[in-house]
């Protein structure tokens, strides 16, 4: 019997797919359960973020949401929140697994439970808990990847009054899911096995749970072409953060382009960042190329990425979103292949609500977050980081070091300037130490006026 078209059926037997929008930054995560979706006859629209999540449901409604417990671009639970309020006729769910009393539940609540649950049956996840700050050693909270997968099998969801419903996704804690074959950088020097998911990386000094944690989401996106905004206060290291991303990525053997927004004026950073041809203004005696062509196949690493002018950052966006840009005085396009990591101490999300900075190209910058923190955070690192830039300070002189009364005296200092501020009191301290092997109180001197 040959099959009628669905476009020639009667009105009462065509049925509308159903649509479920899928929002989460790690792709893997998204793959499955859109596979596992799509296997029961779901349509299933994807979106790396909040943001683009919310512009699909606008688009067309779907029946049902999915979010990750984390978003790289909004707040979970502000999304949450508001999604509610503005879509009450979609079934919300999360990857958290407390969708029982979330939202209200839809016609296809079990259908959509049963998929969460098989996408991360098959998921050779790492779920990520959140250190607890208040243990006395919380880098012992830090798991291999095999470990943490054996554990993973058997969470299940607590709910109210103690009772545990079995067949429910388990929570997810912490920033994101990563997943196995994402954090398999560096395996072969390894002998094949994955370094433990909490595992310090060598530029990142501190085994503080932010620290190890700033490490752990290094590993999870290095490998990736996706763009990471790095957030924290100056004097953080955040370029650290970017070399390490670049260390660690497939695109090592290219360049690693770094340029500081703010330290070029105005007027010349467009022609910095796109190039120019000859004659393009004033000055121009001979075509140049940018220094986003100059990255091309490897990192481009945008320092203060705050301070661009918000003329610029259109034409930022249109290379972000296309991989193509315009020499200045040029109409040819060129296409270049770089991998964008920003960076900024300015509160971003704050500014796009301001008018200061531009929404989309935040959204596309954004994808992946990393914050470093200040060195306030981790107080416990202090010990750790005088031993490193000591010991960096002895590669041209005899390694001195510091003693009690000298470390009491540094970690009584609140460190407005972070981690380069401690780097640059040490260098002050060595030197006024002379050819004392021993720093004392005496010679940590915060930058205070003598007279």
């Amino acid at each position: 019997m040959q099959a009628v078209p669905v476009s020639v059926l009667p009105p009462i037997f065509r049925v509308r797919p159903r649509t479920a929008v899928v929002a989460s930054a790690d792709g893997n995560f998204r793959q499955r359960l859109t596979q596992v979706l799509t296997s029961l006859r779901w349509q299933v629209r994807e979106a790396e973020g909040g943001a683009q999540a919310w512009a699909e449901a606008e688009a067309a409604p779907p029946e049902a949401i999915i979010v990750d417990s984390w978003l790289p671009d909004l707040d979970i639970s502000e999304f949450l929140k508001d999604f509610r309020a503005s879509f009450p006729e979609v079934d919300l769910l999360t990857a958290g697994g407390s969708n029982s009393q979330e939202s209200p539940r839809g016609p296809y609540r079990q259908e959509l439970l049963y998929a969460l649950r098989r996408s991360q049956d098959t998921d050779t996840a790492v779920w990520n808990t959140a250190p607890d700050l208040g243990r006395a050693n919380p880098a012992a909270d830090c798991e291999t990847a095999d470990s943490r997968t054996v554990k993973a099998s058997a969470v299940a969801v607590a709910q109210p009054g103690g009772n545990r419903q079995e067949g429910v996704p388990g929570p997810i804690q912490g920033h994101d899911r990563p997943t196995q074959d994402r954090i398999g950088v560096g395996s072969s020097s390894l002998g094949g096995h994955a370094p433990a998911l909490c595992e310090r990386l060598p530029e990142i000094v501190g085994n503080g749970p932010c620290m190890l944690e700033v490490s752990r989401r290094i590993r999870l996106v290095a490998p990736r072409s996706t763009p990471v905004l790095i957030e924290g206060p100056t004097g953080s290291g955040k370029e650290l953060v970017a070399e390490a991303l670049h260390r660690l990525s497939t695109r090592s053997r290219k360049p690693f382009v770094a340029i500081n927004c703010a330290a070029i004026p105005e007027a010349l950073l467009e022609a910095e960042l796109f190039g120019h041809t000859r004659g393009a203004f004033t000055g121009a005696v001979q075509g140049r190329i940018g220094r986003i062509e100059a990255a091309d196949g490897g990192t481009l690493f945008l320092d203060e990425i705050g301070e661009m002018p918000l003329a610029l950052q259109s034409k930022l966006l249109r290379f972000v979103e296309s991989g193509e840009l315009q020499r200045v005085g040029d109409n040819e396009t060129v296409k270049v292949d770089a991998r964008i990591v920003a960076a900024t101490h300015q509160p971003l999300a704050q500014h796009t609500q301001l008018g200061h900075f531009r929404a989309d190209l935040y959204y596309r910058l954004a994808v992946f977050l990393i914050r470093t923190p200040s060195l306030a955070e981790h107080p416990e690192d202090l010990p750790l980081l005088v031993e490193h830039f000591m010991q960096q300070m002895g590669r041209e002189a005899p390694v001195k070091r510091v003693d009690a009364s000298a470390l009491a005296k540094l970690a009584s200092h609140d460190w407005p300037g972070n981690v380069r501020e401690l780097e640059h009191v040490l260098e002050r301290g060595a030197i006024l130490a002379g050819d004392d092997v021993l720093l004392t109180e005496r010679e940590i001197d915060f930058g205070t006026t003598v007279d």
